[in-house]
């Protein structure tokens, strides 16, 4: 639902300015205006709250069954009916073809009788559920074959995830328990890297520098007009190197490249 959309949204785009970086790439919602909302059985909006649902894996006569109490009006056959406010129509609209739409559209303007458009639509969505409903009733029936499937879908999903894990612990400071025991090496590994250090100066904009373990400044950056900018450029030089120096050079004050280069390698290197 777009409402989730919208939350994913604020969390991702809260990560990304916290920790300076764009880990998560926004989500945009992307609704077809014809099936934003489709109604229910009883012209209401869909909901299984209003216990007015077509369920998708239905038999096909309880398919029948639902399509054929969708309320409609005493209009009689022959008699030219509105599509405006139909929910048999926009319920058909959501599954079928421009051109199968238009067909049924002049159709009602000739006076379609409703258990005729009732059949049409019945047909239109078992011919779309029909393999959706066959595939389902075999995995319902060999649960172990779903079961590999599952695992499966979970494996890969590890192995696409993985990287990105990866880096989002490292931006938040997690680290491994088995860790634990070299705890105050690392403590000393981190005190001898790099550091980028973001700050706010008396001109109200924003600025990050990045100085070496001996406290030598290597990079210095111009004023931001927001914090969020200033992170997102530390991001982008922390995950792209030399491409990001050079993209992000009219923003920043001169300095040597080799030096900056090296320090951005010991901070990747660091953090795997």
């Amino acid at each position: 639902q777009v409402q989730h959309i919208e939350m994913a949204r604020d969390m991702a785009s809260s990560f990304n300015h916290i920790y300076g970086g764009e880990f998560f790439t926004l989500p945009e919602a992307q609704v077809e205006e014809n099936v934003a909302t489709l109604p229910g059985l009883d012209g209401r909006k869909m909901s299984k709250s209003y216990n007015n649902t077509i369920a998708l894996f239905s038999s096909r006569e309880q398919l029948r069954k639902l399509i054929g109490s969708i309320t409609t009006d005493s209009r009689t056959p022959g008699e030219p009916k509105e599509v405006e406010g139909s929910a048999l129509f926009q319920i058909y609209q959501g599954f079928a073809s421009e051109e199968e739409t238009e067909a049924l559209r002049r159709q009602y303007a000739e006076g379609i009788a409703w258990g005729d458009a009732k059949q049409q639509l019945f047909e239109r969505i078992d011919r779309e559920l029909a393999p959706m409903r066959e595939r389902y009733e075999h995995l319902v029936a060999h649960p172990a074959e779903l079961e590999d499937i599952l695992q499966a879908g979970a494996a890969k999903a590890r192995r696409e995830t993985l990287p990105l894990i990866r880096e989002l612990r490292s931006a938040v400071g997690l680290r491994s328990l088995a860790q634990a025991p070299v705890a105050a090496k690392a403590k000393a590994a981190r005190q001898a890297l790099p550091q980028f250090k973001q700050y706010r100066e008396a001109d109200g904009k924003f600025y990050f520098k990045l100085v070496a373990a001996d406290g030598q400044l290597l990079l210095q950056s111009l004023g931001f007009d927001a914090p969020k900018e200033a992170g997102q450029a530390i991001g982008q030089l922390q995950r792209e190197g030399e491409a990001a120096l050079s993209a992000l050079q009219p923003r920043l004050q001169p300095a040597d490249p080799q030096l900056v280069l090296a320090a951005l390698q010991q901070l990747r290197d660091a953090a795997e």
